[in-house]
């Protein structure tokens, strides 16, 4: 996986350069939604994971020790803070009898067709009731595309936790997908 930002950036970043910081956010703003996003499977909810992260990786860059790819420990943050926040709103749907399910990103619905949407409805709400470890999981693999490896670092468990959490999502897509999503994690 390569990184995201060049090592004088993040070096000046780390350092408390502001304008350098700022290329960080450009440079990675877009992958730490769409992470969040898959994960919470809610506009507002994902862009408050956004700030959250970045506000992390701020208040913790000096510490960064390049140990790890810089991509890698912003998905490690971002997925970590993604799961808290997903556990949070499903605790509150608990509480609550009535929630909002305006979910879905804003498609414009001339520009796809009934099939396509029927389909990523489907696949989010199945994914939506994945448990958060796996749904992780599934959204790196599936949706990002990282390795086994890179997921086993970005969420800091050994890789056969992350092959068992992705098994298990699989069986739990195949056993909801019974009526229909032709594709298959």
């Amino acid at each position: 996986m390569e990184d995201i930002v060049s090592k004088e950036i993040l070096e000046k970043a780390m350092r408390g350069d502001l304008e350098a910081f700022e290329s960080v956010y450009r440079a990675s703003a877009g992958f730490v939604y769409n992470v969040a996003f898959r994960v919470v499977h809610n506009k507002e909810e994902a862009e408050e994971v956004v700030q959250d992260v970045f506000l992390k990786i701020y208040d913790k860059l000096k510490g960064f020790r390049s140990e790890s790819s810089f991509k890698t420990w912003v998905y490690r943050i971002t997925a970590n803070a993604a799961i808290n926040r997903y556990k949070r709103i499903a605790k509150e749907k608990e509480r609550h009898v009535e929630f909002d399910e305006n979910c879905d990103v804003a498609v414009d619905a001339d520009k796809i067709g009934m099939d396509e949407k029927y389909y990523k409805d489907k696949v989010n709400d199945i994914l939506d009731k994945l448990n958060p470890d796996q749904k992780a999981c599934v959204v790196l693999r599936e949706l990002e595309g990282l390795s086994y490896q890179e997921i086993s670092s970005v969420l800091n468990v050994g890789i056969n936790t992350v092959r068992t959490r992705l098994k298990r999502a699989r069986e739990r897509f195949m056993d909801l997908n019974k009526g229909g999503v032709e594709n298959e994690l």
